[in-house]
């Protein structure tokens, strides 16, 4: 079965971004970042890969679902398709915004969640943000964090201002670099 895999950079006070969703403090160079392109090649941007002439590979993931304001920074820029290599999918309430053609829109993202688990195919990556992962977390399957050595303040938390009910997860793997990025991995206990 397909799981639903929120793999994302941390900062040690858990935030996925700043306030205004800058993300520019997580470390970009590093011993870390081999391994996090050998193993999640798939979720390297097509824009950001062919700038760096990294060939796109597949991964473990072949669907991606994104808050809006996730997206917002690629549309700013002008790439409509960020992860064309990947089945799309932005969560948004909100009608319009020109979204590429190939990029489904999912008004209920917990019910799309769930059909997508049924359906064959690779792990869908929830690439943020903090309200759409708080609003998933009953059917997060696991957490890969990608803590980086900085403190924000303040931010975007991982899960949002999601409600209090507590969720128990395992700790399977970590892997410390020179870098100071530490990956830990987690699955939820069921």
């Amino acid at each position: 079965m397909r799981e639903l895999v929120y793999y994302v950079a941390v900062s040690l006070d858990g935030a996925i971004a700043g306030p205004g969703g800058e993300t520019d403090a997580f470390l970009a160079a590093g011993d870390h970042m081999t391994v996090l392109l050998n193993e999640f090649p798939e979720t390297l941007p097509a824009h950001v890969a062919d700038a760096f002439g990294i060939p796109l590979a597949a991964g473990r993931f072949d669907t991606v679902i994104m808050g809006r304001d996730t997206l917002r920074p690629a549309l700013e820029i002008g790439v409509t398709s960020p992860y064309p290599h990947l089945r799309q999918i932005v969560a948004t309430r909100v009608d319009g915004g020109g979204f590429d053609p190939d990029i489904a829109v999912a008004h209920e993202p917990l019910r799309t969640v769930r059909e997508l688990k049924r359906e064959p195919g690779g792990d869908i990556w929830l690439c943020g943000g903090g309200e759409l992962a708080g609003s998933l977390l009953p059917e997060i399957d696991r957490l890969i964090l990608k803590r980086n050595p900085v403190v924000f303040g303040s931010g975007i938390p991982l899960f949002g201002e999601s409600a209090f009910e507590p969720r128990l997860f395992d700790l399977v793997g970590t892997r410390a670099f020179d870098s100071g990025v530490i990956i830990e991995e987690y699955v939820a206990r069921r």
